[in-house]
């Protein structure tokens, strides 16, 4: 896919996420993107037929920790499709935009049944004499 293509594709990946495409530097592979709050990182596409991978960083110390998640999944068995690695880098963010995890309705229900008063259940049975 020519890097035009791949600008397309991170277009349309931003028209349904709160990332903008800031950049994209043909000669450099590079496509540059941004969201508030502060929250940046970028892509490097690899050449047609070089047999590289996509990689993903950011220049923001607050944000790396973040992408290591994505740079897992990239670095996993066979190859992966633009799209795909920006939808694992959105999912990573997610905490940082203030988004609830779209995998944690379990968890959440979990931390709500855990967060009951136990101090308005009275015990029963405590003394049987």
């Amino acid at each position: 896919m020519d890097f035009q293509q791949l600008a397309d594709v991170a277009e349309k990946w931003c028209s349904s996420t709160p990332f903008e495409l800031i950049a994209a530097e043909e000669t450099e592979r590079r496509m540059d993107f941004y969201a508030d709050p502060g929250v940046s990182f970028y892509v490097l596409c690899p050449d047609n037929g070089s047999g590289d991978s996509f990689h993903v960083w950011s220049e923001s110390e607050d944000c790396l920790p973040f992408l290591q998640l994505a740079q897992d999944y990239i670095s996993s068995c066979g190859k992966k499709t633009l799209h795909e690695i920006l939808e694992k880098v959105f999912k990573s963010f997610r905490p940082l935009l203030g988004l609830p995890d779209e995998d944690d309705a379990f968890e959440d229900y979990s931390a709500d049944v855990e967060e009951e008063p136990e101090a308005d259940h009275p015990q029963m049975g405590v003394s049987q004499q």
